[in-house]
C-alpha cells in the first residue's frame, strides 16, 4: 500500500489543479501497487517540485536528441512499496504495448546507474509526431538518461503510457514462459529467456503468457522457427523490413547494439525451446 503521508498531500493539488486545468490537461496516469490505484493527471505531475526539464541525448523513439518537462521516475515511485524484491513495474500503454521493468532499474537514483524520467508532454509544447508515426510519444513517456549503465533494454523506453503498475516478476507471474527446470546452468535458452523478457515480452505472449496485445503469441499456434529460415530469422530480428513488410508494421529491428550475437542466438534457442515443449491446445 502507499505510504499514506505522501498521497495525502498529493491527491487534493491533484484534484485542484485538474478542475483548474480543464480539458487541455485531462491526460491521466493511474498508478496501482496491486491494493490501492491512484490517478494524477497532466497538471498534477507539472506541479511536482521535482519537475525539471532534462535533456535526452539519445532518444530511443525520436531517434535523436530531445528536451522533456519530466519528474524522476524513481522519486514518482517511492511511496510503492518495497515488500516484493522481485517486483516488475509494468508501464502500461494505450496501443497495447506493455514493458516488464524491473524494479530495481526503475527506482534506480544512483549516478552511477541508469536513470528513468516519467516524461510529460505539456499543453504548451506538444511532441512531434514519432518517426514513422501519426502521434506522439504523449501523454506520458518513460525516458532515461545513462541507459548503457544498467543494461536499459529498448522497450523499457515506454511511451503513450497510461498506467504504472506492480506485479509479479513476469517468470513468476507466467510459469508457462519459463524455460524447463532440468536444462543446464549454461544453456543458451536461460539466456534467451531473459533477452525475450526484456525485449519481446512487451509485445508479444508465447503460450498465451503476457499482458501486451500488440503483436501475436510467438509459440502459438506456431512458433517463428516453425516457418522461418534460421538466416531468415535472424536477419528479420535485426531488420524485419529487410524480410517483409506491410502497410501497419510496427516491430522495430534490434541491432547488435541492442541485442548482442550471443545473445540473440539465446533468443533463438530459447524459441526453439519453447517451440518443443508448447502445451497441448
Amino acid at each position: 500500500m502507499f505510504a499514506n503521508h505522501a498521497w495525502r498531500g498529493l491527491l487534493p493539488a491533484a484534484c485542484l489543479l485538474l478542475g483548474l486545468a480543464g480539458a487541455a490537461t485531462a491526460a491521466n496516469l493511474t498508478l496501482d501497487d496491486g491494493t490501492r490505484r491512484v490517478e494524477l493527471d497532466t497538471a498534477a505531475l507539472l506541479a511536482r517540485p521535482d519537475r525539471a526539464e532534462i535533456a535526452i541525448e539519445r532518444d530511443n523513439a525520436y531517434r535523436g536528441p530531445m528536451r522533456y518537462q519530466a519528474v524522476p521516475l524513481a522519486a514518482l515511485l517511492q511511496d510503492f512499496p518495497a515488500t516484493d524484491p522481485e517486483a516488475t513495474l509494468e508501464a502500461a500503454a494505450t496501443d497495447g504495448f506493455a514493458a516488464q521493468i524491473p524494479l530495481a532499474t526503475a527506482r534506480a537514483a544512483d549516478p552511477a546507474a541508469a536513470r528513468g524520467w516519467l516524461a510529460i508532454e505539456t499543453p504548451e509544447a506538444a511532441w512531434p509526431t514519432l518517426p514513422g508515426k501519426t502521434v506522439s510519444a504523449g501523454p506520458f513517456y518513460i525516458v532515461w538518461e545513462r541507459p548503457a549503465l544498467s543494461g536499459v533494454s529498448p522497450e523499457y523506453w515506454a511511451y503513450q503510457v497510461a498506467a504504472l503498475r506492480y506485479v509479479a516478476s513476469p517468470a513468476r507471474r507466467w510459469p508457462q514462459m519459463v524455460v524447463d527446470a532440468a536444462l543446464p546452468a549454461d544453456h543458451p535458452a536461460r539466456l534467451g529467456q531473459g533477452v525475450y523478457t526484456a525485449v519481446c515480452l512487451s509485445c508479444h505472449r508465447i503460450n498465451g503468457a503476457g499482458s501486451a496485445d500488440m503483436g501475436p503469441d510467438l509459440n502459438r499456434p506456431m512458433s517463428p522457427v516453425e516457418y522461418f529460415q534460421p538466416q531468415a530469422l535472424r536477419r528479420y530480428i535485426r531488420d524485419p523490413a529487410s524480410v517483409r513488410t506491410w502497410p501497419d508494421q510496427k516491430m522495430p529491428g534490434f541491432s547488435a547494439e541492442q541485442i548482442s550475437a550471443t545473445q540473440l542466438e539465446g533468443l533463438i534457442a530459447y524459441l526453439e525451446h519453447m517451440a518443443a515443449r508448447r502445451p497441448a491446445p
